[in-house]
């Protein structure tokens, strides 16, 4: 078996889809739609895609949704917040605390476990 993302005309995730390889084999999914192979362990185009996910067919990966419009994209295609000197990501290894992106703020809002 292996797994295929549908996308549309803008390169979103639409469906994915858990395919038999003899019906990978006859090239028919039943429509005309885009079909690209994905993986669950990531040797495939970097990320298992989800709905929602974008194809980039030039990087030939797929990319999570962007959380927050602040956010970009690092050279590893993960999204990062905007960096803050003052206010630094939190240190999850503690495990103390949690926290949550405050868009408005630009800044981490750290609430107790």
């Amino acid at each position: 078996m292996a797994y295929f993302a549908q996308i549309d005309d803008n390169n979103i995730v639409i469906k994915v889809l858990r395919i038999e390889q003899e019906v990978i084999d006859t090239g028919k999914f039943g429509d005309t739609s885009k079909w690209i192979q994905t993986s669950y362990n990531g040797n495939i185009r970097g990320k298992f895609a989800g709905i929602n996910y974008t194809y980039d067919d030039e990087k030939d990966i797929f990319i999570e949704p962007q959380p927050y419009p602040s956010w970009r994209l690092d050279e590893n295609n993960e999204w990062i917040p905007p960096i803050n000197k003052e206010q630094p990501a939190p240190d999850f290894e503690n495990n103390k605390h949690y926290a949550n992106w405050n868009e408005d703020a630009q800044a981490w809002d750290k609430t107790q476990e």
